[in-house]
């Protein structure tokens, strides 16, 4: 069981990798000036993750040809299980010299070695993916629900949508997709969007749903508009794809997604006119998607006039999906990982979990940023405007504390078939600075 929040979920599937408490990791050739504390859990509960991640920043700081004379950091691993946790851990590497910090891996132990990193002016790259951790300083290297929002947006955009709207549940997932639509719409000059938020019912759904799309007004102007003109059959706003076996899914899921085996044939309906967006994101999974999709089909809530955009949580059972045929989500594009992917296992001998991915990132920064500065990790190269590669993609680090990351964007087809990469990570390696 993980003790504390603000972990990177996109699956977590490993071994236990041997490790120490503490050691000092020297390559063959090293730079003075650009000790790197890698602050780990690496005893205790959370050992098995301390020690991938650990596995993954190994991996990064090796990859550089020592015959070739290039210098990269030296790794000074410290345990934030042991005595006085990482507050302690994060002191004891500022003692010794430490100029750069990776890690800590939760939200907890990330607010608890901040304070002393940021005392001593040494910059902290946190594995967590709690926004409300991220301050100048101190970057949160997770993938973000804002960083699937923001890329959403952004290709979104370019397709010509420029009002956005979003029906999210009231939970910590949505409030942080609801802030991320905000932020993106701002960033990217467009209006500011209608988010609204529904509790886990479908009387709430509905009311939200109908309020969010104007449903009344626009069923009043169908009516209006229809005089003595029957009635037409509308098309579903979204429909599950015939045939889908949903059996591998989760009892809940596979509910969720399903056709309902009692309803009865699709009542006649006035084909109502757009609803007052023409993008609308959403946020729910498992029941809660089973009945967002029903309040869509009510509300006539349907491409081409509305590009659905979701999670990536969405990922993890896309072929099931055939009910949001060609909605969008952002998630870590495969191909961009296969590197990493095909290192780690010459290595370690095993498939990398996705969380090693966060500490070869902040390792490969590090190891960049070595090359760069003649001393130290310098904030201005550390938020350059290039940015670094990673393993899922692009990451530029900025400012605030915020990581941007190009994460690819995704279509389901439905019928039982994977999502189609529609948009791939600009840069398909996480090997290189």
């Amino acid at each position: 069981m993980i003790r504390k929040t603000g972990l990177a979920v996109f699956g977590m599937a490993g071994f236990l990798l041997a490790g120490c408490a503490h050691e000092t990791t020297k390559p063959e050739a090293t730079e003075a000036g650009h000790k790197v504390g890698v602050l780990l859990p690496l005893s205790g509960p959370n050992a098995s993750l301390g020690h991938e991640l650990l596995a993954g920043a190994q991996l990064a700081l090796s990859a550089t040809s020592s015959a070739q004379g290039v210098a990269v950091p030296q790794m000074d691993v410290r345990d934030t299980a042991g005595s006085g946790g990482a507050a302690a851990a994060a002191a004891a590497a500022i003692s010794a010299g430490d100029t750069l910090l990776l890690g800590p891996l939760t939200a907890g132990d990330t607010a608890a070695a901040a304070p002393g990193a940021l005392s001593a002016g040494v910059p902290v790259l946190a594995f967590t993916s709690d926004i409300s951790q991220a301050h100048p300083g101190v970057w949160v290297m997770g993938i973000t629900p804002e960083d699937q929002v923001q890329r959403l947006v952004f290709l979104a955009h370019q397709e010509g949508r420029t009002r956005f709207a979003a029906l999210l549940p009231d939970n910590p997932l949505g409030r942080a997709m609801g802030a991320g639509l905000k932020a993106a719409c701002l960033e990217q000059g467009l209006p500011s969007p209608v988010v609204v938020y529904h509790i886990a019912s479908a009387a709430s759904i509905k009311m939200t749903a109908h309020e969010l799309t104007a449903y009344d007004s626009r069923l009043a102007q169908a009516q209006g508009g229809a005089g003595e003109t029957a009635p037409v059959q509308a098309e579903p706003a979204v429909t599950d794809s015939a045939g889908e076996n949903n059996s591998s899914l989760p009892a809940d899921l596979a509910a969720a997604l399903r056709p309902d085996a009692e309803a009865t044939p699709a009542e006649q309906k006035l084909q109502l006119p757009a609803p007052p967006f023409d993008a609308l994101l959403l946020g729910d999974t498992g029941a809660g998607l089973r009945m967002v999709i029903d309040a869509l089909n009510e509300t006539q809530v349907a491409a081409p006039s509305v590009r659905i955009l979701g999670p990536g949580l969405w990922s993890a059972f896309a072929t099931k999906l055939g009910a949001l045929r060609g909605a969008w989500y952002a998630a870590p594009d495969p191909a961009s990982r296969q590197g990493f992917v095909n290192q780690f296992m010459a290595r370690n001998h095993h498939m990398p979990r996705p969380l090693a991915d966060l500490s070869y990132d902040a390792a490969n920064i590090a190891k960049t940023v070595s090359q760069i500065a003649p001393s130290g990790y310098p904030v201005n190269i550390l938020t350059r405007s290039e940015g670094f590669n990673g393993v899922d993609g692009p990451i530029t680090l900025l400012p605030n504390g915020r990581t941007r990351r190009d994460l690819g964007v995704f279509e389901v087809i439905g019928n039982g078939s994977p999502a189609k990469l529609i948009a791939p990570s600009a840069v398909k390696t996480g090997i290189s600075g």
